[in-house]
């Protein structure tokens, strides 16, 4: 028998159903020089209670990624092929109209800055109580009260007296609470987060990654972390997505990735961080720098930085396979990056 959950509409939703599916997404720039290739091939799922994380430095593709997905690309951006099911059904395919009935319901995104994320001429009040407003149609004063209720379930203090300020009177932790509480409020399926802690101090980042956490439980909602932040991995997510240079590079459990990693890449970022480190060691690093978008090479993206290269990794690009259950590294070598 399948466990079902109940979100606030009072609609029952299979637990762990795969609520988003990305199949082989590609996505192109058009730049004064040419087009270029920013996402390539991009495949993952994100289940009903769950989190995936997209891990990887700047310039990964991850953050377009997840743009891609809500369909909030510049005009300069193109989505070249794949698939991007929501509910079993393709995002890229929608109308615009169904696009935009999607948004709030069913797909919610969270970005890293709240400042410019909130409306600075409309109080945070009138910006809550919008989604209420546009997708169920309940009137100022019913909307009024989903927004301070709102408020009050994601830590403001006060709501009541604070539901008709600004988004700059609030502290920068408050504001990130209020964009989560907008992204929130109609229980949508999948909820992307763009790295929401960043500018934030430890404390607070606990705060709003707890806060993220008691909602996905609460709601059985699908949560999709974008971060290079590897302990807020670590801590959060289910299952982890690492991504170099516009590729999947390894991919599962974040236990099985972070323990046993099966890519150079993954075993160089786990190497990066200093937590044994002794006072005048050495830090360890990953040499070089990920290559400009216009000069990704054919074969393995990975090749000008990695210490297991051979002939084979610079005339043949290693597909994404399986090296254990659920587990998958693009690698020639996989067999030799945990020796």
């Amino acid at each position: 028998m399948t466990a079902t959950s109940l979100d606030l509409d009072g609609a029952t939703r299979p637990r762990g159903d795969v609520a988003l599916d990305v199949e082989n997404l590609s996505v192109d720039i058009r730049t004064p020089f040419g087009t270029v290739r920013a996402v390539d091939s991009v495949s993952f799922t994100a289940r009903r209670g769950e989190t995936v994380a997209l891990l990887g430095e700047s310039g990964c593709g991850k953050s377009l990624t997840a743009t891609s997905i809500v369909g909030l690309v510049d005009p300069v951006v193109d989505i070249a092929d794949g698939a991007i099911r929501l509910d079993g059904e393709d995002l890229i395919g929608m109308s615009p109209k169904r696009r935009r009935a999607a948004a709030g319901p069913e797909l919610a995104i969270v970005f890293q800055d709240a400042l410019t994320a909130l409306n600075p001429v409309y109080t945070v009040g009138t910006q809550l109580a919008e989604p209420f407003r546009i997708h169920r149609g309940l009137s100022r004063k019913e909307a009024r009260a989903e927004a301070i209720r709102l408020m009050e379930r994601v830590g403001i203090p006060e709501p009541e007296s604070r539901v008709d300020s600004y988004p700059h009177q609030f502290s920068g932790g408050m504001r990130q609470r209020l964009l989560i509480a907008i992204a929130v409020a109609l229980s949508p399926a999948v909820l992307l987060a763009d790295e929401p802690t960043t500018a934030l101090d430890v404390t607070v980042q606990a705060q709003i990654m707890k806060l993220l956490r008691d909602l996905r439980e609460e709601r059985d909602m699908a949560v999709v972390l974008i971060t290079h932040d590897l302990a807020l991995v670590a801590e959060q997510a289910d299952r982890v997505v690492v991504m170099y240079a516009g590729n999947v590079v390894e991919s599962g459990p974040v236990d099985a990735v972070f323990s046993t990693p099966k890519h150079p890449y993954t075993k160089g970022l786990l190497e990066s961080v200093p937590v044994a480190a002794e006072r005048g060691a050495d830090l360890k690093s990953i040499g070089g720098a990920p290559p400009e978008l216009s000069a990704i090479p054919s074969a393995c993206v990975y090749q000008d930085r990695c210490p297991l290269v051979r002939d084979i990794c610079r005339t043949d690009r290693p597909p994404l396979r399986e090296v254990a259950e659920d587990h998958a590294a693009a690698c020639h070598f996989s067999e030799e990056v945990s020796r």
